[in-house]
């Protein structure tokens, strides 16, 4: 299957900073994701309009070539991959020959991203995601709800992220039903911290890190993340 991809070098989301970030194709999004045309941030406004770009092959390029430039990034740079997108797959499975390439390809760099391909209930998923995060490329477990973020955690794989309540609006003290720390994204609430300050995301770490719902179709958001 090819994968579309475009590769934006120099961000200009006021969130993530300058740094690269990547694009891919509507395809990608796994059928075990809620907010798949049902309340995802990228669903609206200029980000949704470039993700279609994307999708219909008007911008971007094949999986090859955008593996070749996060070879070519200069080691040591944060990266995000998929600000809109999922991991190379068929909405079920994870296309491990793709993504690992990109893994290698990230060797030296700092790239991370979030996914919300099943990794409870699908072994072969849950053992790709646990190897890239063992490699150095840092895969976030997207987490539904508070709940949905414990299950995740107990699967090892890697760290954790949830969708909060868009009531959410500050460092609030939060547990997941486990016990489980949530630190609330400063970036959310803090206009001196993007992505590029933080880096937390880029990390391998205990605490879960949680996002309130936003975006014009946050109250759909709202209802899973309840």
């Amino acid at each position: 299957m090819t994968y579309q991809v475009a590769l934006t070098l120099k961000s200009r989301n006021e969130k993530t900073g300058p740094i690269p970030v990547s694009t891919t194709t509507f395809e990608t999004c796994p059928d075990a994701c809620p907010l798949r045309e049902n309340g995802c941030y990228a669903g609206n406004g200029p980000l949704f309009m470039f993700w279609q770009k994307v999708t219909d092959k008007n911008t971007g390029d094949a999986w090859p070539a955008f593996v070749a430039k996060i070879r070519d990034l200069k080691p040591g740079t944060l990266w995000r991959h998929n600000q809109a997108g999922d991991l190379p797959g068929n909405r079920i499975n994870i296309d491990a020959g793709a993504f690992t390439a990109l893994v290698i390809a990230n060797e030296g760099k700092r790239g991370f991203t979030y996914t919300h391909y099943d990794v409870i209930r699908n072994e072969k998923n849950r053992e790709i995601v646990a190897r890239a995060n063992a490699k150095g490329f840092t895969v976030n477990l997207s987490a539904n709800n508070l709940k949905h973020a414990d299950a995740l955690a107990e699967t090892k794989a890697g760290p954790v992220v949830v969708v909060l309540p868009s009531s959410v609006s500050g460092p609030e003290k939060i547990t997941t039903p486990a016990g489980r720390k949530v630190t609330v994204c400063p970036a959310t609430y803090r206009d001196d911290v993007t992505c590029k300050s933080c880096g937390l995301c880029a990390l391998q770490r205990d605490t879960i890190v949680g996002f309130p719902a936003h975006g014009v179709q946050k109250k759909r958001a709202d209802k899973i993340a309840a």
